[in-house]
Formats: C-alpha cells, sequence, structure tokens
C-alpha cells in the first residue's frame, strides 16, 4: 500500500465519497484519525490551541531541525570577535528559517543584535585607540612561551620550524644555557601612523638592530662566526592591532644551527674595566666601519675625510683608555696598547693629508696594523676576554685594499 498524501485544508474539497475514493494502489483510504486536544497530533490536524500543524516535530513524528546558519550567529554574536560576519549569517538565517520553516529564530535574531552592538563597539575602539590598548594589555598578559610578541630583550627561545626565516607566530622561550634558536639583544618601538610599507619597516629593522648589537654583545669577539642579526618585525595586519615592535636577535646562519649559551656580554654581565675597554674597541671599529665605498683612487676626498674622522676617534678613545685606573694585571697591557694606537692615529693624520692614492694606501695599511693585533690580544686576555680574533669579510666595494677592512661577520 502507498502511504496517501496527509488529509488537511490542502486536499481538494469533495464529497465523502470522493475523500475516500479509490487510491492509486488500493480500493480505499483509511479514514483520518480525529484531532489531537494538544496540537500535536496527525499532520493536517491543527489541534485544539492552533499551533503549528507539525508543533516541533516534522511529518511523520520527525523534528523540525534548527537552522544552522542561526546557531553560528548567535556563537559570533556571543564572541564578539567578527561582529560583521555575525550580524550577515543572522539576516541569511532569518530568510531560511522563514522559507524553510526552520526553527532557531530567536537564535539569530539574538545573533544579529549582538553583532551589531559589537560592531558598534569595535567602531569605537578603532577610532578611540581602545585597539591598540587591547593589543597592548593582550602582549603583556601572553606568557613567554605564547608568541613572538612576547619575547624580551635578553629572552632564548625556540622557533616551530627551527629557523627564523619566515612568518613567526608560536615560540617556546627557553633557558639561554640550553641549546636554542634565537637570543633577543634589543626591541625597538615604531611611531605610530599608518602602516609604512614591508620595505620601510624592513629598512629600519636593519638600521636599527645592526647598530644596537654590539649594546648587547660588546664582546664581539665572543660571537660565533656563524651568528648573525635576525628580526620578527610589525605585519600589515598586527599593525592594525597596534604592534609597533621591532624584536631583535641573534640566530644562526646555519640550517637547522643552534646557539649554546648567552652572547649577552653587557655591563650587566661584565666588569667596570671590560666594559671600559670594550667601549673603547667598538667605538674604534664602530669608525673603521664607516669606510667610504669608492676606492681612493676614484674619490681621494670621501676617503680623507674617513681617515680624518678614524683620527678623531682614537684620539678620544685614548684618553678614555689613559684616564681610567686599571687592576694591575691590565694596567701594562692596556699601556702598550694605548702606545700602538698613538702610532696609528699619526699614521690615520698622513693618511688624511696624502696628495695621490698611492701615499693614502701606505698610511691606511700602517694605520690597520694595530687592529686585532698581539697587543689588542695580550690586553684582552689580562682583562678576562675573548682572545679568538674574529673573521672579517673581505668586502670588495670597500676602498680598502687590506683584508681587514669591511664590516665583522656577525
Amino acid at each position: 500500500m502507498s502511504i496517501p498524501p496527509p488529509p488537511g485544508p490542502h486536499q481538494p474539497q469533495g464529497s465523502p465519497e470522493q475523500a475516500q475514493g479509490p487510491s492509486v494502489h488500493g480500493q480505499y483510504a483509511p479514514p483520518s484519525p480525529p484531532p489531537s486536544p494538544y496540537g500535536y497530533g496527525p499532520p493536517g490536524a491543527p489541534g485544539q490551541y492552533g499551533y503549528h500543524p507539525y508543533g516541533p516535530y516534522g511529518p511523520y513524528g520527525r523534528p523540525v531541525p534548527v537552522n544552522g546558519v542561526a546557531i553560528g550567529a548567535l556563537v559570533l554574536g556571543i564572541l564578539c570577535f567578527v561582529p560583521a560576519v555575525g550580524l550577515v549569517l543572522g539576516l541569511i538565517a532569518l530568510a531560511q528559517i522563514k522559507k524553510k520553516g526552520e526553527r532557531g529564530k530567536g537564535m539569530a535574531i539574538a545573533g544579529s543584535i549582538l553583532s551589531s552592538v559589537g560592531l558598534v563597539l569595535w567602531t569605537l575602539a578603532l577610532s578611540t585607540g581602545g585597539a591598540s590598548d587591547f593589543w597592548d594589555g593582550f602582549r603583556g598578559a601572553a606568557s613567554g612561551e605564547g608568541t613572538a610578541y612576547a619575547l624580551a630583550k635578553g629572552d632564548c627561545f625556540d622557533s616551530p620550524t627551527g629557523n627564523l626565516e619566515g612568518d613567526a607566530y608560536d615560540v617556546d622561550t627557553v633557558s639561554c644555557s640550553a641549546p636554542h634558536d634565537g637570543e633577543v639583544f634589543a626591541v625597538v618601538t615604531l611611531p605610530g601612523g599608518d602602516y609604512p610599507g614591508d620595505d620601510e619597516v624592513s629598512r629600519t629593522a636593519d638600521d636599527k638592530c645592526y647598530a644596537l648589537q654590539d649594546g648587547y654583545a660588546m664582546d664581539t669577539w665572543a660571537v660565533p662566526d656563524d651568528v648573525d642579526v635576525y628580526y620578527f618585525i610589525p605585519s600589515r595586519q598586527s599593525w592594525r592591532f597596534g604592534d609597533r615592535e621591532i624584536t631583535c636577535l641573534f640566530g644562526s646562519t646555519e640550517e637547522k644551527g643552534k646557539l649554546t649559551g648567552s652572547l649577552r656580554s653587557d655591563p650587566t654581565t661584565l666588569d667596570v674595566d671590560q666594559s671600559i675597554f670594550l667601549s673603547v674597541t667598538n667605538a674604534v671599529d664602530t669608525a673603521l666601519y664607516e669606510e667610504p665605498e669608492d676606492y681612493p683612487e676614484d674619490d681621494l676626498a670621501a676617503n680623507q675625510a674617513w681617515a680624518k674622522d678614524v683620527h678623531a676617534v682614537l684620539g678620544e678613545q685614548i684618553e678614555a683608555l689613559r684616564g681610567h685606573s686599571w687592576q694591575p694585571d691590565a694596567k701594562q697591557p692596556v699601556t702598550d696598547l694605548v702606545e700602538e694606537m698613538e702610532a696609528a692615529r699619526r699614521e690615520w693624520a698622513k693618511a688624511a693629508a696624502a696628495k695621490d692614492a698611492d701615499t693614502y694606501y701606505t698610511h691606511y695599511d700602517n694605520g690597520y696594523e694595530y687592529v686585532d693585533g698581539p697587543t689588542t690580544v695580550t690586553a684582552r686576555k689580562a682583562l678576562g676576554l675573548d682572545t679568538t680574533a674574529p673573521m672579517y669579510e673581505d668586502d670588495s666595494d670597500s676602498g680598502g685594499e687590506g683584508s681587514d677592512a669591511g664590516g665583522l661577520d656577525v
């Protein structure tokens, strides 16, 4: 027997004989049962109280489903995380409920209202700087093992990918005594305003981080040759939430390479003699690093001006070494170094006054002779500093001929 369509107001009206006439597969249709007094009777019976013909159930006793979009709208409305999406979902849910007869109208309305309120709050937050305050609070509440934004100066960490390239979100803070991927040596805060662009932020990070590395690792000789400077920078997306920090860090240039032990050597880890000595030598190294890109035969005037600057810096730093009272073990080694620096200073004065490139090169080479030489090693040993001279890059773009010209490869 085929189940006949449910009787009700949608059935054609006619005589009792017509209503109970032959069906497709049988002689007579079954008689209609009486209506239920509770509104939950068979299909088509409206019930005593005028409820929906199906109540909470569909035909043949199946429950009427709740609209899934309405549930999503309510959840997003409560979370208030993406209010615009919650509002759109709520409107879509109301249209679907009306069309399909599903349940969930109350959830759709509630989700739409909550999302509308959330959208207003987000608009006010963005216009008054409240989002920036929220971001600062979020980062302040983050644990050391939470995100890259929670890192501070002196922290050592591991990256989930094992390298420091590409995007970084989650990092694990670890002890600096254990092998690790990176060590933070500075955090730089950028000014507010519109996002300056990826290239500009990267350029600023280059300038700031390379300038600050010696302030954290003052003993540059103790920095391994396979260590270089890396940084985390704000993305366009994080900038919208108030992220303004550049995180400068040391990391290995080797694939899957690890750092072992902290590279920190600043006044918090050094004694007074060590700090003064390293401040002097680093100041001279910085001046030497500013060598012009053009060769003396191409631009003698620029190289002469640089030689004059080196002469001046050497004079200032010699006075700093002479003016300090050194421990007995270090006094004579430092005195010997000062004498060599004085001789080098005279050579740089002659280089600044050279009339041609050949004369300039002669005094240039003589001025570099003391740098990282035996006298420097002896003074470092007396002060308890690293005595392994670093390797230097051969900078083919610089004007110097000697292998000492160029920047430290760290």
